[in-house]
């Protein structure tokens, strides 16, 4: 299937949706790259039709600051798909052109002011418009809905009691004291690790501390220890009222690396910026990595239908990849290949408004010709 596809945004995941539209056979897909630096897009395509190993059709526009221009309003005319790739505060912007030009749109953000603009003007569009497609939100939530799902179906109940997601970007080595490198942009870890975490307590959603809760896990014979961040659950906790006791987003790191960050934070002296005093103090003493790993873990929890507990858990580890000619980080691979998945999925399914995670296909999703690409089979 031919199709033409917008990415707005051309730093490190845009290249790589790029980079997979074009290299991977599952679409015959034509790429434009939107962004407001020309230098910037012409690294993109470069990046692209370099690494391609077949012939890549890569195209591109100098966008504006704000708004539109004649060249972009041509190119989004032509265009059936928008994967926006631009910071979170641009998505109902982005959005809005999406709806004017009768395109499918899809972005990453889990900014939740900015999602609710997105889907108060999206509910009556007449093309799908899925939101917080990446990794976490994203990836994670579908996940978990699909094993809901199977929990449900092999155990013959319709509820749970315990539903954790867990995602780590992480290097692949760490040093102490912070026990942690950058893989990816600094910029958002401090305020995950500040802002309040939702949650479901006894089938309640309520928001906790970020930070505040503390374990340890045993993923693949590898010890990790999570907390909970803000973001990451997506839908989940409204999609799953009455059918969850408990419910909840970590996010993973390796051991010790919690304990540093709450020394930093308590030294921080009151009436200051805690998220900014972090983040400056993170950038100053943490390195930042080209190995990484992407750590993915979730479990539904419960009883089955004569009263015995049982358990449904599926983890990935995922390290950078080829793909075509070029090495790309796994933070890259595992944001990129589902949005490119929702990408496939709107152009085939005949979608129509809002859509959000626990909406989506999940069994569809998973089994989807990009995510098994580069998460490998669902049911293996």
């Amino acid at each position: 299937m031919q199709a033409n596809i917008f990415i707005a945004g051309s730093g490190g995941i845009g290249q790589a949706a790029g980079l997979i539209l074009s290299e991977f056979d599952f679409l015959d897909a034509v790429v434009y790259f939107g962004d407001i630096s020309q230098q910037a897009l012409d690294r993109a395509s470069t990046f692209v039709i370099q690494g391609c190993t077949k012939s890549a059709q890569v195209h591109t526009v100098l966008m504006p600051m704000e708004g539109s221009n004649a060249a972009l309003d041509e190119v989004l005319a032509t265009c059936d798909v928008i994967l926006d790739c631009l910071p979170g505060s641009q998505a109902p912007r982005i959005a809005a052109l999406a709806k004017k030009h009768h395109c499918h749109y899809a972005n990453l953000t889990e900014y939740v002011n900015e999602t609710n603009q997105v889907k108060a003007l999206s509910k009556d569009a007449d093309t799908a418009f899925v939101l917080q497609t990446g990794l976490a939100p994203g990836f994670i939530n579908i996940l978990a809905n699909q094993l809901f799902k199977d929990f449900c179906h092999d155990f013959g109940v319709n509820q749970a009691d315990d539903v954790k997601m867990k995602v780590g970007a992480i290097s692949q080595h760490a040093q102490a004291p912070h026990f942690y490198a950058f893989t990816w942009s600094p910029i958002g870890v401090a305020t995950e690790y500040l802002k309040d975490a939702e949650v479901v307590r006894n089938y309640t959603k309520i928001n906790v501390p970020a930070l505040s809760g503390l374990e340890s896990i045993i993923i693949d014979g590898e010890l990790y220890e999570d907390n909970y961040t803000s973001g990451g659950a997506a839908d989940l906790p409204d999609a799953f009222s009455g059918k969850v006791k408990n419910l909840d987003y970590k996010t993973l790191r390796y051991s010790g690396h919690y304990d540093w960050v709450k020394e930093i934070v308590h030294a921080i002296p009151e009436g200051e910026d805690k998220i900014r005093n972090l983040e400056k103090t993170m950038l100053e003493q943490i390195p930042s990595v080209e190995d990484d790993i992407v750590v993915i873990y979730a479990s539904i929890t419960g009883k089955d239908n004569n009263g015995h507990l049982r358990s449904k858990e599926k983890a990935y580890k995922i390290k950078p990849s080829l793909v075509g000619r070029r090495k790309l980080r796994a933070i890259q691979t595992t944001t990129a290949a589902p949005l490119c998945q929702v990408a496939y999925m709107m152009l085939t399914k005949g979608w129509k408004g809002t859509v959000l995670q626990s909406e989506l296909d999940s069994e569809a999703f998973l089994n989807g010709p990009f995510v098994k690409a580069i998460y490998g089979d669902y049911n293996h």
